[in-house]
């Protein structure tokens, strides 16, 4: 199923700023003293600004133009103006070091999260989900939390409170001056709402594409060897210039709607303010019916008419990232709506609850699909005693990964259709349950970090135990011929090893965990027959210790098991050990065993 990509860019613009201030509101919990302290500065640094033309125009009015030259008051005077100006810049830097700490520190704890519930996720999600878009939620798309402090609270809020001050101090030194700027400022909101309107769509669409930038690459990348092979580099070169040129194209357009509607819109504005404040300050002036006016008033007034539109102009400029931000940060709250893996059970309740004689596993009855209406299993039901060896094979499709998948719990079967050691599979804790089981998968996962580290995968475990279970595995040896032994870094993907190798680390992470139960998802049909005798020696060892499930294509690798289970069409046709299942004429079991016998 391929992923909806355009989820989140189809969402309404509301929606998207909803999510967004939501998870801003989640992000900036744990600080919101410093917030308020922030806020605080904010004001007092913006009413400081406020003061600033007030004292110039008491200088202008009170000294200058009447010549009344008392040097004494206006030193005073000029010293407010200097010094408001200099403590409002000095409020300004504590905020804005405050508010950065504050972004970084949520950004920091959001991208915890966001990898967290990554980590907790569902299988079946990431069954549609495409690994650059998720890497892009969990980078990008986190840092736009950032924007959202700088833009929103450090822009917005800043210019409100300039602007509420503003329009106060205005209306104290002149209601009809005031009613002018007032009058023209609904055309601000006009533009900045034709620029939303204009502009959204592009950024959001823009941001979709970048991500699809970066899964493009991160498939080519993966995939490098086939792409090479196949001789497609062509093919995804144009591809990816396709969805880079898109990319181009809603950005040309963002760019576009700024240009018409951002800085020459609004400095056009202010230029038609200061005219008319000028003209209208002029006719006062002459006329004896309007009353003298005061040259400090219109000093006052050019000044806060550039502390009104230049705080329009910063939201207005600061649009096209906080509309990014808007879309980024809603993407990662669409992310982390995103059901998690269901929790089970309660910690540590299995102990107490095992059926003493129960089979280590029991399935009943299982019904299974991906898709209703399209059942992958009918009706399975299976029992594994302890200790015992058990085969799953067929034909592609026959229902084999999906059975392991199921008991692995990578998809929630029908509750009560599987049980282990007597225990509903949906009741036992999680811990517990990853604790007494150990996978195998076909491809094994290797980090880029040391063979101990690739064995241990983070648990912790004792050196001597870690050495065990590399011998268990039979993979001791090879790792004691690597330059530095357990502490060698095996590279990126384990490239230093072959597919062997690989394989048997995986064998020594699973055994190291001492399960109870051993799954192996077709864990030979990658590597060459001697390897394949290793791992079969490895299982041999194991039997009668641990129980053993393992899902084949090879079937030499299960020839020995003590049942097989033959599924077709998702049902068991066959069951039974190797030479009473070849004795079957004609029988499903005996036809595969054949064609790979001739195949070899």
């Amino acid at each position: 199923m391929q992923p909806d990509r355009r989820k989140n860019t189809e969402k309404p613009h509301k929606q998207q700023i909803s999510q967004a201030f939501g998870l801003l509101r989640q992000a900036a919990d744990p600080d919101r003293h410093h917030l308020g302290w922030a806020v605080l500065w904010l004001a007092c640094a913006a009413g400081l600004e406020v003061l600033g033309p007030l004292l110039g125009k008491r200088l202008i009015d009170e000294h200058l133009l009447p010549r009344v030259l008392d040097w004494q008051s206006m030193a005073l005077l000029l010293a407010g103006v200097v010094l408001t100006g200099c403590v409002a810049s000095w409020l300004r830097y504590l905020q804005l070091v405050r508010l950065s700490g504050l972004a970084m520190r949520s950004v920091q704890r959001l991208r915890e999260r966001v990898y967290g519930h990554v980590l907790r996720l569902p299988m079946a999600y990431f069954d549609r989900a495409i690994t650059g878009q998720l890497v892009s939620r969990v980078t990008n798309d986190t840092e736009a939390v950032k924007g959202l402090y700088i833009q929103v609270l450090f822009v917005m809020l800043d210019s409100s409170i300039v602007l509420v001050g503003t329009v106060a101090a205005m209306a104290w030194l002149d209601w009809r001056l005031m009613a002018i700027v007032v009058a023209l400022l609904p055309f601000v909101f006009l533009i900045v709402w034709a620029y939303q309107r204009l502009s959204a769509p592009a950024v959001a669409k823009a941001r979709q594409l970048r991500s699809d930038i970066n899964a493009q690459m991160a498939e080519s990348i993966g995939g490098m060897s086939v792409l090479q092979a196949s001789n497609a580099q062509r093919r995804f070169g144009e591809r990816f210039a396709r969805t880079n040129d898109d990319q181009y194209t809603q950005r040309v357009a963002e760019i576009r709607a700024n240009a018409w509607l951002l800085r020459p819109a609004l400095d056009m504005l202010n230029v038609i303010l200061l005219a008319s404040v000028i003209y209208v300050f002029g006719l006062r002036a002459e006329s004896s019916v309007l009353g003298a006016a005061e040259v400090g008033v219109l000093y006052a007034f050019i000044s806060y008419i550039a502390r009104v539109i230049e705080p329009l102009i910063q939201i207005t400029m600061q649009f096209s990232q906080l509309q990014q931000s808007v879309v980024a940060t809603a993407r990662v709250a669409t992310l982390l709506d995103e059901a998690g893996a269901p929790e089970h059970g309660r910690a540590g309740g299995v102990a107490g609850k095992e059926v003493p004689g129960a089979p280590a596993i029991a399935v009943r009855n299982l019904d299974f699909a991906y898709v209703d209406n399209q059942k992958v299993l009918h009706d399975l039901s299976l029992e594994i005693p302890h200790g015992a060896f058990y085969g799953i094979v067929g034909h592609t499709g026959s229902g084999k990964s999906t059975l392991l998948s199921l008991l692995l719990r990578y998809y929630p079967a029908r509750p009560g259709s599987i049980l282990m050691n007597g225990v509903p599979l949906d009741e036992i804790d999680n811990d517990t349950f990853r604790a007494n089981v150990g996978l195998v998968p076909q491809d094994p996962f290797l980090l880029a970090a040391s063979a101990c580290e690739n064995i241990d995968m983070g648990r912790g475990l004792p050196r001597a135990r870690i050495e065990q279970a590399a011998r268990a595995a039979h993979a001791h040896d090879f790792i004691m011929a690597l330059e530095d032994g357990y502490d060698t870094v095996l590279g990126e993907g384990g490239s230093r090893l072959s597919s062997g190798q690989k394989q048997l680390i995986a064998i020594a992470r699973a055994l190291a965990g001492q399960p109870r139960v051993l799954l192996l998802d077709e864990a030979t049909s990658r590597i060459d027959s001697q390897t394949e005798q290793v791992v079969q020696q490895a299982l041999d060892e194991l039997r009668g210790q641990v129980t053993i499930v393992a899902i084949a294509h090879r079937l030499s690798t299960i020839r020995d098991a003590d049942r097989i289970v033959v599924l077709n069409h998702g049902r068991i046709a066959e069951e039974g050990p190797h030479d009473a299942l070849m004795r079957i004429d004609g029988g499903l079991y005996q036809r595969l065993y054949l064609l790979q016998q001739l195949a070899a």
